[in-house]
């Protein structure tokens, strides 16, 4: 397929910038198609989704926490530096991107934190992200870096939220809360699971009260989540890799749910590219799966998320899930009925194409 298939225009004052007050208050689109292949739209409040859930259906979350992965610093020589976490290794070293003037060489020193104390971190190697095969990731180069202690310590001292590049300003303590799902608990992720944003904790204890199953996946999100695709035949797009695991309750739950003939619906495209990945690779590792129309998903039967950016992968792992007719319309739609896009932004329900 080509990836001008998977364009859109969409008006800038659209992509929302902040959340709402309440979780639960932003809209949702259920998107149905019925057994004489008409497509309809409902135009709902994300609150709305404890109707559209059955007893013994099983809901799946990234339970993924966002680290303060964007840090600020300088080098030896005084210049300055931007760190962007990618993934934390050990308890003391981690790859990032490095945004400098000059690319930093191994072995040099950059300093973060404040000037009084600042803290030495060891430029080691440049470094691609490679699979448990090796595969490596050709997504823009990262480097391997030492920290003097615990680097996940030290980010939380002097790091910040990595906010989308979409979102115009800073993060700000609002932002900290809510740029966070109420399941998070696992940190390693520089990006949120956007659909689990829509949830709290009076939702979820409806759901659980009707006799909706719960389980937990973790995928930690990377900032590749954010690369765009640029090869006009998208099968030549080299996708990134994300560290995912899956317990042995939530893959029991799910072979249990399957047997019984019980839904089981993902919380977001990162809880569904994990669940779908453990099928072919196991219950833990590192997945570039990169889903798009002509997929055969093998468990999940329904998807609840956010709106995509155009020509992104999750646009086209969306189309792949309920169709790519479907998926234009309902983006169409929601442009119409002026939902807000992204991170922040509405979210859909969407059930399995094939």
């Amino acid at each position: 397929m080509q990836l001008s298939e998977f364009d859109y225009e969409l008006p800038e004052e659209l992509i929302a910038q902040f959340p709402l007050d309440s979780r639960t208050s932003s809209r949702l689109l259920d998107v149905n198609i019925s057994s004489s292949s008409v497509l309809q739209m409902d135009d709902l409040i994300f609150s709305d989704i404890v109707g559209l859930l059955n007893k013994g259906d099983l809901i799946i979350f990234n339970d993924t926490k966002v680290i303060p992965a964007r840090v600020f610093g300088h080098k030896d020589s005084g210049g300055k530096v931007e760190l962007l976490v990618e993934r934390i290794l050990s308890e003391t070293t981690l790859l990032s991107q490095i945004r400098a003037s000059k690319p930093a060489q191994p072995n040099s020193i950059i300093y973060i934190g404040g000037e009084n104390h600042p803290i030495p971190i060891k430029v080691i190697e440049r470094k691609h992200i490679t699979s448990a095969n090796n595969q490596s990731s050709e997504i823009s180069p990262f480097y391997l870096l030492e920290f003097p202690e615990n680097c996940l310590d030290i980010l939380n001292q002097v790091g910040e939220l990595p906010l989308p590049p979409y979102i115009s300003h800073l993060a700000t303590e609002d932002d900290i809360q809510r740029y966070q799902t109420v399941v998070a608990k696992n940190p390693g992720a520089v990006a949120a699971p956007t659909a689990g944003l829509h949830f709290d904790d009076v939702l979820i204890e409806q759901l659980k009260n009707k006799g909706v199953e719960l389980a937990f996946v973790t995928l930690h999100v990377g900032a590749g989540t954010f690369t765009p695709v640029r090869a006009e035949n998208i099968t030549e797009h080299q996708m990134h890799f994300e560290r995912y695991s899956i317990p042995p309750e939530t893959r029991a739950a799910i072979q249990l749910a399957k047997a019984q003939g019980r839904r089981v619906i993902c919380i977001g495209t990162t809880s569904l590219r994990a669940v779908e990945s453990a099928v072919k690779m196991g219950d833990s590792g590192d997945t570039n799966l990169f889903i798009t129309p002509g997929y055969t998903f093998s468990i999940v039967d329904a998807l609840i998320t956010n709106f995509h950016l155009p020509k992104s992968t999750l646009l086209m792992l969306v189309s792949a899930f309920a169709g790519t007719d479907t998926i234009r319309k309902a983006y169409q739609h929601a442009i119409e009925n002026k939902y807000r896009f992204f991170s922040y932004g509405d979210a859909m329900f969407l059930k399995k194409f094939n």
